[in-house]
């Protein structure tokens, strides 16, 4: 399984002081804070579904050949809880659903079926993710923080292959369980921003899944008082997966190669405290 290289994602969020001598707001980390996001997601989707009896099957780009479109505006939500001052939970969920209608211009085999020349095809795919992740920070300054931990992130796929009004029983659905270790640093900038850079990598074998992923974030933030922030963010991730005995069918069984791009800016909403 080849080697994966990741980009970062930045973090600019902010760093508040209530008027008057109220106290200070902690300027690296909230106790607690709910994110809402508006999400430009880019997408690229190659999978080649394998039949044990036939071989391999063609690679397919979903964008590309397909016409399924290459970026949506979806909504994603993020919670993260600090506790104490070395240790962070933070949970992100993204659902990005996707269909198209082509007519295919070359022979296609897809888990053993044959997709004719100029056959029309609708294509239904459907990418739910949950990320999790723990970050334990053995540096904490007045000005800067530096962190390790591990995330686990939990993709549902769901694909419906029609072809001239026939659904094919082939599809490419289940739940990949992708683990990662995670690496963060913020830092403060100013009276109102702070910088945060997350690096995520990892490769594993997980029964009948073979695979790896990356995944880099950054992000700016300002906020405007105790309670609220908002800002903007960049998400990237690339997950290459080798899934065998995804399905069995009667005197087959099939596996599927996935190779899969996430990429998204965000603008978002939060809540803190």
């Amino acid at each position: 399984m080849r080697l994966f290289a990741v980009l970062a994602l930045l973090a600019l969020t902010l760093y508040a002081v209530p008027a008057g001598a109220q106290g200070t707001v902690e300027p690296l980390f909230d106790t607690f804070n709910f994110k809402f996001e508006g999400s430009w997601v880019a997408l690229t989707t190659k999978i080649r579904l394998d039949s044990e009896l036939l071989g391999k099957g063609t690679t397919l780009s979903f964008e590309d050949d397909l016409d399924l479109p290459n970026n949506e505006i979806v909504p994603s939500l993020s919670f993260e809880w600090q506790a104490g001052r070395r240790h962070r939970i933070g949970v992100r969920w993204q659902d990005v659903k996707r269909d198209s209608t082509a007519q295919v211009l070359e022979e296609i085999e897809w888990g053993g079926e044959i997709i004719p020349v100029e056959a029309d095809v609708k294509l239904g795919f459907d990418i739910l993710t949950v990320a999790v992740d723990y970050t334990y920070y053995p540096w904490v300054k007045e000005r800067w923080a530096g962190g390790v931990g591990l995330g686990f992130r939990i993709m549902d796929l769901k694909t419906v292959l029609t072809v001239d009004n026939v659904e094919l029983e082939e599809r490419v659905d289940g739940t990949a369980p992708l683990p990662y270790i995670n690496f963060e640093y913020r830092r403060v900038l100013g009276q109102h921003w702070r910088l945060k850079a997350q690096l995520g990598w990892f490769e594993l074998t997980y029964g009948d899944i073979e695979g790896g992923q990356y995944i880099g974030r950054l992000a700016g933030e300002y906020i405007t008082d105790r309670r609220w922030g908002f800002g903007a963010a960049l998400n990237y991730s690339n997950i290459d997966v080798d899934w065998q005995n995804i399905d069995k069918v009667p005197g087959d069984t099939l596996s599927a190669v996935i190779d899969l791009d996430i990429n998204d800016f965000s603008l978002y909403f939060r809540v803190r405290w």
